[in-house]
């Protein structure tokens, strides 16, 4: 089982107990603090992690950390579980997995949209809300640009990905006249 499924079940676990005892907004910044404070400090993240660390001392150590961090109880509940059962380094994956559920709760969409050359304010406003539309939820949109594209663009929806870029559409244009050849 990957490290990401294993998180899912906890991160969906935090946040069916988020929503009835806490703010959910408060779990995650949570989360997110001890997840910066483990990538920020190495020894503690080996100390929290290794398997060479008895249980009884990761757990106290984690218990340790989340009360100095102010941790919800639900948070303090789960890092100590994950001590536990040697599950420490599912941290960072269970972040990404309960911020999308709190992205989900609260009707925001991940969008991002890559064109050649950079959009202007008032295009990306245009494309957001154009997307709202579509979509039936809030945009939280991001910008790249790829000059290889040489012009269109490229938007992502989530896992949907709408590629409407020059680059695409010259080589589509090349397979089919190679195959016609």
């Amino acid at each position: 089982m990957s490290l990401r499924t294993s998180a899912t079940r906890y991160a969906k676990a935090l946040f069916d107990v988020a929503i009835k005892e806490s703010d959910p907004a408060r779990i995650e910044q949570n989360l997110s603090d001890i997840v910066q404070g483990m990538a920020g400090h190495a020894e503690l993240r080996r100390a929290m992690t290794s398997p060479a660390v008895p249980r009884n001392a990761r757990v106290a150590l984690v218990s340790s950390l989340a009360k100095q961090a102010g941790a919800e109880a639900p948070v303090a509940k789960l890092l100590a579980m994950l001590a536990d059962r040697g599950r420490l380094e599912l941290l960072p994956h269970l972040l990404d997995v309960y911020r999308e559920r709190l992205l989900q709760h609260h009707n925001v969409v991940r969008a991002s949209v890559t064109t050649a050359a950079p959009l202007a304010p008032e295009n990306v406003q245009a494309i957001q809300s154009r997307l709202a539309g579509l979509t039936g939820k809030q945009v939280q949109l991001s910008t790249n640009v790829d000059p290889a594209l040489i012009g269109g663009m490229i938007t992502r929806v989530g896992s949907t990905v709408y590629d409407g870029s020059i680059r695409t559409q010259l080589e589509k244009m090349r397979l089919r006249l190679s195959e016609n050849a």
